[in-house]
């Protein structure tokens, strides 16, 4: 594989020059981008300290950055880190990394790589396009400030005397670069050395590389848009947004995991030859992290024993029963006293009985999340759906949008919380029209319109994009006083309080290009997936890869012999993808687009090597399996296998 090096030392000499009659330095040097991903540590920094040591120079520190030009990472990295005592900062990167941390550092910055006769490559970063790659390095003699880029006129030893107020005469909307250039040097009191120096001529013969190409264009803008990173993969939405809700056909038999939630397995209360009831408890919750199981039919139980579990790829205990078609409501199933006449305390007693979990995908228990361990005053209601294909929650807002106000009143009043905030992305106009109709007369809710982007919908992006606060590494929405549900659930709740009803069944959305018949439907927990596939028409042809979810974080099925279960929110039957992985390249984009601001490079590379310190000492427990690493990923690496294995074994260690 080509070695894409981006930068390297200056010669002994010109660096003798550069650092004369300057010292007490910090050192920063970029881990090189673009380049098979072979080493952590790139051995620039310590020649450079070598070098700096002989020429007795005092080093106040160093420090060793990946992907120096992304601006987010480099300015939360850089606080605090320079020591008190320097006088000048040396950076060791391409000019895209020396522009940004003379934009941050506060202090003289010097360059210790490139010179005006280099001719190699940059770096590539989502940011604002600040290096020509000219071949031409400008940046030590400007203090940082790139007058190729920077200038609209591209000069290279002064301004042109056309700048007004401080902006360009080319450009009005454009600072002046030199302006920028003569204050920053003035400050560091290098303005005298500049204008005493020879006349720069500027070498049109070498290459003018435009790296920074139109795809990068396109991004640039969005990745900061509410939240760090995320994508936007295709939405493909429209196999099945236009298709009306209907009440899937009763299945004959419902096989009804015992696992449909996080924490501890049900323990099945029935066996085999008793007769249930729609609605009848049949599982009963195993712990504090646990929630009971209900039947979705009437019918005789034929079997409590291991079946195939849908995301698990593993069995689990589960109940077994042969409908009736009769659909006789169990006794219990009875409505509630009203929403005013409800205690907070009676409301979870039950949302807990009715086993309601979290039905955007994670399956936590409802009941736990409604008794937070802090206070929080606002209630952020998730109708983002911002997995490509799924449409079950955008047609959840359109039909039972009574329901989910009234969810939404028994979660305010159950946590104290003074507002609810209905979240709905901005590529659902008719729900959010529907539902800004709903919330007009009620003084504590609202909608709020979140421009669409992936993972708009996971609760720590979701709650940075509305409400600007940031939920601490290793903490809960609590931490920050907010509560996220989804709107599914909420919708559950509804029916709980309303119609005495528990979590027996759920909208989904059975979709994909290879689907014939695509479509939304409310399903009976328990129905097979393999009856949803035929009912709409099987597949178009036989190279199909069919998950229980959506694209981005839904899980393959090896067998359509699976139950769909409380989270299962869709089934899609899409391409295959054949790509083979390569090696990685450390192109830095995993890291552009991470929400939750990881280096999921090092992830892969870690779990090569087993090193599960240093996947804990690189967060891996903070990453939310979003896939953003791995759908971006230009090498097609499997990136979320890594982090699977890496948060299993840091659970495991001591």
């Amino acid at each position: 594989m080509e070695n894409y090096t981006k930068y390297k030392l200056k010669s002994s000499d010109e660096l003798t020059s550069v650092l004369n009659g300057r010292d007490n330095l910090f050192v920063i040097a970029c881990n090189k981008c673009f380049k098979e991903f072979e080493t952590v540590d790139e051995p620039d920094c310590g020649e450079f300290l070598k070098f700096a040591a002989e020429q007795g120079k005092n080093v106040t520190g160093s420090a060793k950055f990946d992907f120096l030009c992304n601006k987010m990472h480099t300015e939360r990295k850089l606080q605090d880190l320079i020591p008190e005592g320097t006088e000048n900062v040396v950076v060791i990167s391409c000019g895209l990394g020396i522009q940004t941390v003379a934009d941050l550092a506060g202090k003289p910055v010097i360059a210790a790589s490139n010179t005006l006769n280099y001719r190699g490559h940059h770096g590539m970063a989502l940011t604002k396009k600040s290096c020509d790659a000219c071949a031409q390095c400008y940046l030590n003699i400007t203090g940082g400030v790139c007058p190729i880029v920077d200038c609209s006129k591209s000069l290279v030893n002064g301004q042109c005397g056309g700048a007004k107020n401080g902006k360009c005469e080319v450009d009005p909307n454009k600072d002046c670069a030199w302006e920028k250039i003569y204050q920053r040097l003035a400050k560091q009191g290098r303005l005298e050395e500049f204008l005493n120096q020879p006349v720069q001529v500027r070498d049109f013969s070498k290459v003018n590389f435009k790296v920074i190409n139109d795809y990068v264009k396109s991004i640039r803008e969005d990745r900061l848009n509410g939240y760090y990173g995320g994508v936007h993969p295709s939405e493909h939405k429209e196999f099945s947004e236009h298709v009306d809700l209907k009440k899937f056909p009763d299945p004959k038999t419902v096989v009804i995991s015992m696992s449909q939630h996080l924490g501890a397995p049900a323990n099945p209360i029935v066996q085999v030859g008793d007769t249930v009831k729609v609605g009848q408890k049949i599982g009963e919750a195993a712990g504090f992290i646990s929630a009971p199981v209900h039947s979705s039919v009437s019918g005789t139980v034929v079997a409590v024993e291991p079946r195939m579990h849908g995301t698990r790829g593993s069995e689990v205990m589960a109940v077994v029963i042969e409908s009736d078609g009769k659909n006789t409501l169990h006794e219990s199933v009875q409505p509630h006293k009203s929403l005013d006449e409800l205690t907070p305390d009676e409301i979870i007693d039950i949302v807990k009985e009715a086993g309601i979990v979290g039905m955007g995908g994670a399956g936590f228990p409802t009941c736990v999340k409604l008794k937070p361990a802090k206070p929080v005053d606002t209630i952020l209601l998730n109708g983002c759906e911002c997995e490509p294909y799924l449409t079950a929650d955008h047609k959840v807002l359109l039909e039972f949008a009574d329901d989910i106000i009234f969810g939404l009143k028994a979660i305010l009043k159950t946590t104290g919380a003074e507002k609810g905030i209905i979240v709905i992305e901005d590529n659902k106009p008719d729900a959010i029209e529907l539902m800004k109709e709903k919330v007009a007369d009620i003084g504590n809710m609202e909608v709020f319109v979140a421009r669409t982007k992936y993972p708009q919908g996971a609760e720590k992006t979701l709650i940075k994009r509305v409400m600007g606060r940031k939920v601490p590494s290793g903490g809960l929405p609590a931490d920050v006083g907010v509560i996220v549900d989804n709107i599914s659930t909420v919708k559950a709740i509804s029916d709980a309080i309303q119609k005495g009803m528990p979590l027996i069944e759920r909208v989904t959305t059975i979709t994909g290009e290879k689907i014939k018949n695509p479509g939304n439907f409310i399903i009976k927990i328990g129905t097979s997936v393999k009856d949803l596939i035929d009912y709409c028409g099987g597949f178009t042809d036989d190279d199909v890869l069919v998950k229980m979810g959506g694209p981005m974080m839904g899980f393959p099925l090896n067998t359509l012999d699976v139950p769909m279960m409380k989270g299962s929110n869709g089934i899609i039957a899409i391409d295959t993808d054949e790509t083979k992985e390569q090696p990685c390249i450390k192109c830095g984009r995993c890291v552009d687009v991470c929400p939750m601001e990881l280096s999921p490079l090092y992830f892969v590379k870690y779990a090569k090597e087993e090193n599960w310190q240093g996947m804990k000492d690189m967060n891996v427990m903070d990453c939310v399996e979003c896939r953003c690493c791995q759908y971006i990923c230009s090498s097609k690496i499997p990136i979320i296998n890594s982090i699977k294995a890496g948060k299993n074994a840091v659970r495991g260690m001591k």
